[in-house]
C-alpha cells in the first residue's frame, strides 16, 4: 500500500510539472501575441532627414517641414547628417532607417566647399544643397549628376549617367610631336600659338597680346588632325610646368540626341568638366572631332535645324573660356565650309591650320616614323647598304616614296594613314613569307606589293564616290 501511494504521488507531481510547462508556455504564447498584436496596432512611424544634433534634442526635416524633436535616451545609433530616422506619433526619434536610393537627378555647377555644391535641376533652376559624407573636393567635380531631395536639400550620391560620361573619357595622351612625321609646319604653327602664351605669360601681358583660346585643323581625312591634338595635350604639361594634363575627346555625332536640350546639357558638361580640371593647374585640351557634323552652318534648312540652338550654346562656351588660360578648344574637320562662321571668327577659334597631303618630302618623314631600324630586314635589303640598318631603312623609305609618286595622279590619294597602311601591309607579307618558309624580313618586293595594293584601294574608293556623286 505504501509503494502505491509513493507511486501516485510521484504520477501526480509529474502531472502537475506537465501542467505548468504548458501553462507557462500559453503565458508565453499570450505574451508574444499581445506584442504583436500591439505592434500591429501602434501607430505608423515618420520617416525624417537628420540635420543635427542640439544638445538632447535634433533638427530633422520631415516633408519638407523643419522640426526640433527629441531623441529617446537609449537610441544606440550614430547619426550624421542626411540620415534616415523614424520619429514615433510623439514626433520622438527611436531609430535610424535605410537611405533613400532614388531621387531628382541634378547638375553639380560648382562645388562651394566640403559640404555645399551648386547644382542645377529642372532645367536652369539653381540651388545649393548639402552634400552628404563631405570631403567633396575628392569626390564632386563640374558636371557630375547628383541625386538630391528638394525637400530636404541633401545630395545623396553621385550617379554616373552613361550618356556623358562617355563623352568624358579622359585620356593621358602618349603621342608627342616628334612621333609625327611629314606636318613640321603646321606643328611649328601651333606650338607658337598654343605654348609660347603659356611659356612666356608675361611678354604676352607687356605686349597686350590676347592669346588664342581655340584652333580648327582642316584638311583631307588621314593627315594627322586627332595626332596633333593629341600631341598637343601632351605638350601642354611640359609648358605649364605640370605632370598631368588631360584631353577630352568628343566626337560630334556622339553630341547628337533626339530630345530637346540634351546636346546643350552635354556641351555644358564637357566645359564644366574642362574648367574643373583646368582650375587644379593642369592643361585640359577639348577636342571636337567632326565638328562639321554637329555645328553646322545656321539657318541651312538641314534636318531640323537643330544647330540654331548647339552652335549659340558652344559660342556661349567658347567665350567663357578666355577667362581660362589653361584651356584649349581644337576642332577637327574634313569640311570646314559647313562650320558655322560664328564659331571661327577671331576670339574663338582664332587659329586656322590645314593639314594638307603629304609630299614625297613629308611622305619620306611619314616613312621613318614607321620603317625602323628595329624591325627585321631582309638580307636584300641590308647587303646594297653594307649591314648599316640606318642607311638600308632610309633606301627602303626611298624606294617606297618613288613606287607611291611615280604616278603624279597618286598626289591625290595620300595621306598619313595611308603611308602607315603601307608598312603594316609590308609587315604582312614578311610574316607570311616566314610562315610560308621563305627569307626572314621585310624586302623591297613586300613594299612594292603593299603601295599597288593601298593604290589600287584609294583609286576605288574615290572612283565609287565619283559614280555615287
Amino acid at each position: 500500500m505504501v509503494s502505491e501511494g509513493q507511486d501516485r504521488i510521484a504520477a501526480l507531481q509529474a502531472r502537475n510539472a506537465e501542467l505548468q510547462r504548458l501553462l507557462e508556455a500559453s503565458r508565453e504564447a499570450m505574451g508574444e501575441m499581445r506584442a504583436k498584436l500591439a505592434e500591429a496596432s501602434a501607430p505608423p512611424h515618420t520617416f525624417a532627414t537628420f540635420v543635427q544634433q542640439v544638445g538632447e534634442h535634433a533638427d530633422v526635416v520631415s516633408n519638407g517641414r523643419r522640426m526640433r524633436v527629441g531623441v529617446m535616451p537609449d537610441l544606440d545609433v550614430t547619426l550624421e547628417p542626411g540620415d534616415e530616422v523614424l520619429l514615433n506619433p510623439m514626433s520622438v526619434i527611436v531609430g535610424g532607417a535605410d537611405p533613400e536610393r532614388t531621387g531628382q537627378g541634378a547638375l553639380v555647377r560648382e562645388v562651394l566647399d566640403d559640404e555645399r555644391a551648386l547644382v542645377v535641376s529642372r532645367g536652369e533652376d539653381e540651388r545649393v544643397v548639402r552634400l552628404i559624407g563631405g570631403n567633396a573636393h575628392s569626390r564632386l567635380h563640374e558636371g557630375d549628376t547628383v541625386i538630391i531631395d528638394p525637400r530636404t536639400g541633401f545630395a545623396s550620391e553621385r550617379i554616373d549617367r552613361s550618356g556623358v560620361e562617355a563623352l568624358l573619357l579622359e585620356e593621358v595622351p602618349d603621342v608627342d610631336f616628334d612621333s609625327i612625321g611629314g606636318l613640321r609646319a603646321q606643328i611649328d604653327r601651333i606650338r607658337d600659338a598654343i605654348e609660347l602664351p603659356l611659356r612666356h605669360p608675361d611678354l604676352y601681358v607687356e605686349h597686350a597680346l590676347n592669346p588664342p583660346r581655340g584652333l580648327l585643323l582642316y584638311g583631307p581625312p588621314g593627315c594627322g588632325k586627332t595626332l596633333i591634338a593629341k600631341a598637343v595635350a601632351h605638350s601642354l604639361a611640359d609648358a605649364v610646368g605640370t605632370d598631368r594634363s588631360y584631353f577630352l575627346s568628343v566626337k560630334g555625332p556622339e553630341l547628337l540626341n533626339k530630345y530637346v536640350g540634351e546636346t546643350e546639357r552635354y556641351i555644358r558638361t564637357i566645359f564644366e568638366r574642362a574648367r574643373a580640371k583646368a582650375s587644379t593647374g593642369s592643361p585640359v585640351v577639348v577636342f571636337f572631332d567632326e565638328m562639321e557634323a554637329l555645328f553646322r552652318s545656321r539657318g541651312t534648312g538641314v534636318s531640323s535645324d537643330m544647330e540654331t540652338t548647339i552652335v549659340p550654346q558652344l559660342l556661349t562656351e567658347l567665350d567663357g573660356v578666355e577667362q581660362l588660360g589653361n584651356v584649349i578648344v581644337i576642332g577637327a574637320s574634313n569640311r570646314e565650309d559647313m562650320i558655322d562662321p560664328a564659331i571661327l571668327r577671331p576670339g574663338r577659334l582664332d587659329v586656322k591650320i590645314e593639314i594638307s597631303r603629304p609630299d614625297a618630302a613629308s611622305a619620306r618623314d611619314i616613312f621613318s616614323k614607321y620603317l625602323t631600324p628595329e624591325l627585321p630586314l631582309a638580307p636584300s635589303v641590308t647587303e646594297p647598304a653594307n649591314g648599316d640598318t640606318q642607311r638600308a631603312v632610309k633606301d627602303l623609305a626611298d624606294h617606297a616614296v618613288g613606287r607611291l609618286y611615280a604616278d603624279p595622279g597618286n598626289a591625290q590619294y595620300m595621306s598619313g594613314a595611308l603611308i602607315r597602311n603601307v608598312v603594316d601591309r609590308a609587315k604582312t607579307h614578311a610574316i607570311k613569307a616566314v610562315i610560308a618558309g621563305g627569307q626572314r624580313g621585310i624586302s623591297t618586293a613586300h613594299i612594292d606589293a603593299a603601295c599597288e595594293a593601298e593604290i589600287a584601294e584609294a583609286r576605288a574608293v574615290a572612283g565609287s564616290h565619283l559614280r555615287e556623286a
